[in-house]
């Protein structure tokens, strides 16, 4: 029986001897009508009278006792039918009953058989996924111990096994790209000749996966740890490098960032390069290359450093270009030598520019050059001709305690303050174009020292 339902009132067997009773009642209720009629015939006068009175007497005291009769009866009748009525009500309660337990088993029943199919296909996903686990290990470990091999075709097979498996499971990615990063900043053997190819492979599949442009190959979101790292003609012209840590690193050859773009942190410091070239590189985060050292040409032409440069205490061999760069923050070449000539015609330092102590052993070219907030070139000391022509300061430049050892040329340069050149010195020469207004006093034979006004 269900919680809401009220209890039906027990059905209670009527006893024999009310129906009795009941009968005994209607013959006495008739025995007596019978004895007031008859009483009452028997007053009558005439013989015939009384006879026919006594007559209609018998007639209605049978008949009361009929009428009661079969009042009882229609009584009797009227409860069977309410108990019939009450037994098909109670025969459809229980049939409900057993409809609802039997729909409650039926639900529970499947209830237990979703589970149950739930509870199969996460241990049939849960195998597929261990399978599929332990294939991608298998693979992996394989691949890694062809990479040790000593063989170095071997060992090509290895990267390139590395490679299919990285392209084919992008969740491995990140770990296979650390494995090919550790493996170019091990320490090549010495014995092996064929070691460069296999580097330069290792680089390859490496760079080969940063290039947004192809999309059925790209990798996004690798991050590159080769630091102290020896690679040989490193090209990431066009790549996209989230993150790229290169500090001690050894370049030899020709290396490219060629148009590269960089989403975070670039860090060259303490790198060694033949000939490196950053042309049109997009750089949005921090770039360092303090301590560098360029054995031969270094070009920026059109670079963009967002977060501006850090190239303190670095030293280029060769010519330097740094045409067009724009240098979006503070800007720092404190303490950098340049060998050779060093080019920053139309450059746009967006943010604070600091060469202090800087040296230029040939040309330092800034020709066209916007310089938007404070410039220093405080101790610099230039081995050649500085030339400024046509550049603009519109904040304070200071050139204090700076040397000019060849000419110096400031021809149509605009500055919205008077530079600062206390006690900067220049070489006697006739061809100098010092800014409106410079005080310039002769030192001794040989050198020139001016004075701020």
């Amino acid at each position: 029986m269900a919680a809401d339902e009220p209890p039906e009132r027990q059905l209670r067997v009527m006893p024999w001897w009310l129906v009795l009773v009941g009968l005994l009642l209607a013959a006495a209720l008739g025995w007596l009508v019978l004895g007031l009629l008859l009483t009452e015939a028997d007053r009558a006068v005439q013989q015939d009278t009384r006879a026919t009175l006594r007559i209609d007497a018998i007639r209605t005291g049978l008949t009361v006792v009929a009428g009661t009769g079969g009042g009882l009866a229609l009584l009797l009748a009227a409860r069977r039918q309410w108990i019939a009525e009450r037994a098909q009500r109670h025969q459809e309660a229980v049939a409900a009953r057993d409809q609802a337990h039997r729909d409650r088993v039926q639900a529970h029943a499947e209830s237990v058989a979703e589970a149950a199919q739930r509870q199969q296909d996460r241990q049939s996903t849960a195998a597929e996924h261990d399978a599929a686990e332990r294939r991608l290990t298998e693979l992996y470990t394989r691949a890694v111990e062809l990479l040790g091999n000593d063989s170095a075709a071997v060992r090509l097979g290895g990267l390139h096994a590395l490679e299919r498996l990285g392209q084919d499971n992008p969740s491995q990615r990140s770990t296979i790209v650390a494995v090919l990063c550790a493996y170019l900043r091990m320490s090549p053997p010495d014995d092996e000749p064929r070691e460069t190819e296999v580097r330069r492979t290792a680089q390859r599949v490496l760079t080969r996966h940063l290039r947004a442009q192809d999309e059925t190959v790209y990798w996004p979101g690798v991050v590159l740890d080769l630091s102290g790292a020896a690679l040989v003609d490193f090209d990431v012209a066009g790549c996209t490098l989230v993150d790229a840590t290169f500090t001690g690193a050894a370049f030899t050859g020709a290396t490219s960032f060629v148009g590269a773009t960089t989403q975070g942190r670039l860090l060259l410091g303490a790198t060694s390069f033949d000939d490196v070239a950053f042309d049109g590189l997009q750089a949005g985060g921090d770039v360092t290359l303090d301590e560098i050292r360029v054995r031969g040409t270094a070009s920026f032409d059109g670079a963009e450093f967002g977060n501006g440069l850090c190239c303190r205490r670095s030293h280029f061999a060769g010519p330097a270009s740094f045409g067009r760069v724009t240098f979006g923050q503070p800007t720092s070449f404190d303490a950098t030598r340049f060998e050779d000539a060093a080019t920053f015609q139309e450059a746009d330092f967006d943010g604070a520019l600091s060469m202090e102590h800087t040296e230029f052993g040939g040309s330092a070219s800034f020709p066209s050059a916007r310089f938007a907030h404070m410039a220093l070139f405080r101790w610099t000391a230039f081995g050649a001709d500085a030339l400024f022509d046509r550049a603009r300061f519109t904040d304070a430049a200071n050139f204090g305690r700076a040397r000019f050892h060849g000419m110096a040329s400031f021809r149509d340069t605009q500055f919205s303050r008077t530079p600062q050149v206390e006690q900067a010195r220049a070489v006697v020469d006739p061809g100098h174009r010092w800014p409106t207004g410079t005080i310039v006093e002769r030192l001794d034979d040989e050198w020139l020292v001016l004075v701020d006004q």
